[in-house]
C-alpha cells in the first residue's frame, strides 16, 4: 500500500531532517546513510521510504545500488511556504531593532 505522506510530517522527524542534510550535498546509498545512525538499517529504510513517498528524495539506480538524492523542486515548495513567515519575523525583528536604537 502506497500511503501519500505530507511533506511537513516528513520533515518533522529529526532523523529525516538529518538524512535530508546528508544527501543535500551528494547522492548516497541506503547503506551509506544508515552508517551515520545508531539505529537498525530497516529503520533508516523506513525513513527513506517516507521521504521518497512525499517526493523530498528521488531514487536513482546505478548498477546494483540505489542512490538517494534531494528533489530540489519539492524542497523549493517547502521554502516557498515558509518564506512569508520568515519575512514576517524579519519585519518584526527590524522594528524591534529600531525601537531599541531609539531607546538608547
Amino acid at each position: 500500500m502506497n500511503l501519500r505522506r505530507d511533506v511537513f510530517q516528513a520533515i518533522a522527524d529529526p532523523t529525516r531532517r538529518a538524512i535530508l542534510l546528508m544527501v543535500a550535498s551528494q547522492s548516497m546509498t541506503a547503506g551509506a546513510i544508515a552508517s551515520n545512525f545508531d539505529t537498525a538499517r530497516p529503520t533508516v529504510s523506513k525513513h527513506l521510504q517516507i521521504l521518497t513517498e512525499c517526493e523530498l528524495l528521488k531514487q536513482e539506480q546505478n548498477g546494483r545500488e540505489i542512490y538517494y538524492h534531494i528533489n530540489a523542486k519539492k524542497m523549493s515548495e517547502v521554502a516557498d511556504f515558509i518564506e512569508p513567515f520568515r519575512q514576517l519575523w524579519d519585519d518584526r525583528f527590524n522594528k524591534l531593532e529600531e525601537i531599541m536604537k531609539n531607546l538608547k
